[in-house]
């Protein structure tokens, strides 16, 4: 077979949550690009107006659909009506996911971290845990619930969660509610990759490191930002979403058959360690 029949997702189909901005619309582009109909679905209907407004114009097949992956019955609404309109579906990214808010430290400073109140167990508000967690965490469920339910008639189908570096080390500068949502993306993925392999069901996830998103306030797209985040990165950049192209296309292709239940870490090299 040649290398291009591999990675082929042509008349294929697929959604994104979290799809218009981010790596979510890094996923998107990827597949969208190469042939493939792509659903976006995001709760922020301006972006997902102007995003879909130019992939069209790219001459990409893309749609649009504004839905909160909390509101699980409105989620399972969205996903039946992109399934009737796209005739089956091949793909579902469980990407959508929210800040974490600041942990109990601070950045860098010299050789020194600031300690952050805000960030602090005994200030952990409730609120705040359980948004981040019913977004990074029940959303993704939810997703991966009505991707698999349509999927599992056809005995084919490609699963793919976002998770993050941080659901594999621990980074006190980020809010614990994050990297015990991420963590327990990352096993539940183990777990319905195990459930689903007997329906022909690839189930995985993409593990990102520092990337230019709107995560943080958008904070990262600053130069100085991104300057700073790189000198603790061995390949010293950040990432970019289109650094998932080709994630995307391997465990959304054929390419992909024979790998579910792993998490894949994209990361430039930040789990090996702190650059000095």
């Amino acid at each position: 077979m040649r290398i291009q029949q591999l990675f082929d997702v042509r008349g294929r189909t697929a959604l994104v949550t979290g799809g218009a901005s981010g790596i979510g619309l890094g996923y998107a582009e990827a597949l969208a690009a190469n042939g493939a109909r792509v659903a976006l679905l995001d709760m922020d209907a301006r972006r997902i107006d102007a995003e879909v407004s130019r992939l069209r114009g790219a001459g990409m097949d893309v749609s649009g659909h504004v839905v909160d992956v909390t509101d699980h019955a409105a989620l399972d609404r969205a996903v039946d009506e992109i399934v009737a309109g796209f005739g089956h579906l091949d793909a579902a990214f469980a990407n959508a996911g929210i800040d974490p808010g600041p942990g109990y430290v601070g950045a860098w400073v010299g050789d020194q971290r600031p300690r952050v109140d805000e960030g602090a167990l005994e200030r952990y508000a409730d609120a705040r845990w359980n948004r981040v967690i019913d977004v990074n965490l029940n959303g993704v469920f939810a997703t991966v619930r009505a991707a698999a339910r349509h999927m599992r008639s056809r005995r084919k189908g490609r699963i793919i969660l976002t998770t993050s570096a941080a659901s594999q080390r621990i980074e006190p500068a980020i809010g614990a509610a994050y990297m015990a949502a991420k963590a327990g993306a990352a096993h539940f993925m183990r777990c319905v990759a195990l459930e689903l392999a007997a329906s022909g069901i690839t189930v995985n996830a993409i593990a990102p490191g520092m990337f230019v998103t709107n995560i943080g306030g958008g904070h990262a797209k600053d130069p100085a930002v991104q300057k700073a985040l790189a000198a603790g990165i061995p390949l010293h950049r950040v990432g970019m979403p289109s650094d998932m192209y080709g994630l995307a296309l391997l465990l959304a292709s054929d390419a992909g058959d024979y790998i579910t239940g792993q998490e894949i870490v994209i990361d430039g090299g930040l789990l090996l360690g702190r650059v000095d």
